[in-house]
């Protein structure tokens, strides 16, 4: 099959997993829309303050699996017809996620920010990953109680990692053989693009950061902020 025709279906294929908006299925068992609710998005934090912590964990898990499915199902099926872009495969699938999750067309494009999608994308991508955002993520989380600002380190560091990774040799083909250059450098590529869709739905939150005024999140209190 064509690389390019996997390109695509990959991307296809993300969407469509991704566009299953977890959140607002969850507001419907609760009898509300949360698109109409808190900050009016789909994601886990507007779940998390709106609905309270066990929905806002079904939704992170939710939003996990519908990118983790994707991007492993690509691996396994184009890994041996395409063996030097078996992790391409995967960045498209999860980048096909994170589109769908941000933007279902079915809400009218409406969806959440991203963040957890990515989770999952990192969770399927490559173990070396997992503690980093571990890591960058809770750390930042604990010491300022912004979840923006954790999730957008998380995301820039994401990319950084991946050219790091690409630039020592860690993705290797399917069988062990080295990667050509272009292959990491789409890798790169979508990497970046990837985190700039995260600066970009989070603009209002990086305001707020900047002027003092985000919402702090508190996982065993109540958050009695408004909710912006």
């Amino acid at each position: 099959m064509n690389t390019v025709v996997i390109r695509i279906i990959c991307l296809a294929a993300g969407y469509l997993f991704g566009m299953f908006e977890t959140g607002y299925f969850v507001g419907k068992l609760f009898g509300i829309d949360i698109r109409k609710e808190g900050s009016g998005n789909t994601g886990t934090t507007n779940a998390l303050r709106v609905l309270g912590n066990k929905a806002g964990l079904m939704v992170f898990l939710g939003d996990l699996i519908k990118t983790i499915t994707p991007v492993l199902l690509c691996y396994f099926i184009f890994r041996e017809s395409f063996p030097e872009g078996c992790y391409l495969v995967k960045f498209y699938a999860g980048l096909g996620a994170i589109l769908g999750h941000n933007f279902p067309f079915y809400l009218k494009f409406k969806g959440g920010k991203g963040i957890a999608a990515l989770a999952g994308l990192i969770f399927s991508l490559h173990w070396m990953y997992i503690p980093v955002a571990f890591v960058v993520f809770f750390s930042l989380f604990a010491l300022t109680n912004y979840v923006s600002l954790g999730s957008l380190c998380m995301a820039f560091v994401f990319f950084i990692q991946t050219l790091l990774m690409g630039y020592l040799g860690v993705f290797k083909a399917y069988g062990g053989a080295g990667i050509a250059f272009p292959i990491i450098l789409e890798m790169g590529i979508i990497a970046f693009i990837i985190c700039a869709m995260a600066f970009i739905r989070h603009r209002e939150n990086i305001k707020r950061l900047l002027k003092g005024e985000e919402r702090k999140t508190y996982l065993f209190k109540k958050n009695k902020e408004e909710v912006r």
